[in-house]
């Protein structure tokens, strides 16, 4: 028996990287996988590869910036598969984002008001709104399990990218705030915070990595995780396995945050 076996696990951003590995992670531990990101098509691939050796699950494409599009998701799931048992919020835009949309990942006095509400939609509005449809659905269940992937930027200061570590330390905080009033309900809250990971958000950065000196000063591990690394941790909050876990950030960053300066 597979420690999600049956579980309904409702996965945002789920067409690429964390997200994906997430899908794929959760439906090879018996999971019932509902994946949600805006693109069909790469929601399609996530799916069959995460059923390659079967299982269940679907996709639903939808934005979900928008508060009603994530009641949709949440009413969607609850008519495939009657419950929710575990939401893990991953939707975001990185480093990657600042390079195709110049400006939205910029220190503080070069943000426009335009991009700082674009940036926060889709970092944070997204993981309020399914967070709150999802509660709900789990309160009346008497259990449930919400997994928040954040940053290290979240609790650590970035010389640009002002609106995504705002964002990214709301989520560590909400998750907190979460954790201490619905676990009254059965309801868990826990926080994962990746550091570099090799992913098409940060694929910019990561072929730094492939100078050995230039990837020690990186990180201490030298070198970026794998989405699987994430994915793996994100099945532990997701799983009974983590039932004393409530209110916690998990920072999977190879050290990153555990030293003042580079080695």
């Amino acid at each position: 028996m597979s420690r999600l076996d049956n579980k309904v696990v409702v996965i945002t951003g789920a067409s690429t990287g964390i997200g994906r590995a997430t899908m794929e992670r959760c439906a090879a531990e018996g999971a019932i996988v509902v994946g949600s990101a805006r693109t069909q098509s790469t929601l399609d691939e996530s799916l069959a590869s995460a059923l390659t050796n079967g299982g269940q699950g679907m996709v639903y494409a939808t934005d979900l910036s928008v508060d009603a599009n994530c009641q949709a998701l949440m009413d969607a799931t609850i008519d495939a598969y009657g419950r929710i048992d575990v939401l893990i919020n991953n939707a975001g835009v990185g480093w990657q984002y600042g390079i195709d949309n110049p400006g939205s990942m910029a220190a503080l006095h070069e943000t426009t008001a335009d991009w700082w509400h674009k940036v926060m939609a889709i970092n944070l509005d997204s993981y309020v709104f399914c967070s709150k449809y999802a509660i709900q659905h789990m309160m009346k269940a008497g259990s449930g399990s919400l997994v928040h992937v954040a940053s290290m930027g979240g609790i650590t200061g970035l010389y640009d990218g002002h609106t995504y570590t705002a964002a990214k330390g709301a989520i560590v905080n909400l998750s907190r705030s979460l954790a201490i009033t619905y676990i009254k309900q059965g309801v868990r809250s826990n926080v994962v915070s990746p550091g570099f990971i090799d992913t098409p958000m940060v694929a910019a950065v990561t072929p730094l990595f492939d100078d050995p000196q230039v990837a020690a000063t990186l990180s201490p591990i030298a070198r970026a995780a794998q989405p699987e690394e994430i994915a793996s941790v994100n099945a532990f909050f997701a799983s009974d396995d983590s039932s004393y876990c409530n209110g916690a950030n998990l920072v999977v960053d190879g050290g990153c945050t555990a030293r003042s300066f580079p080695g």
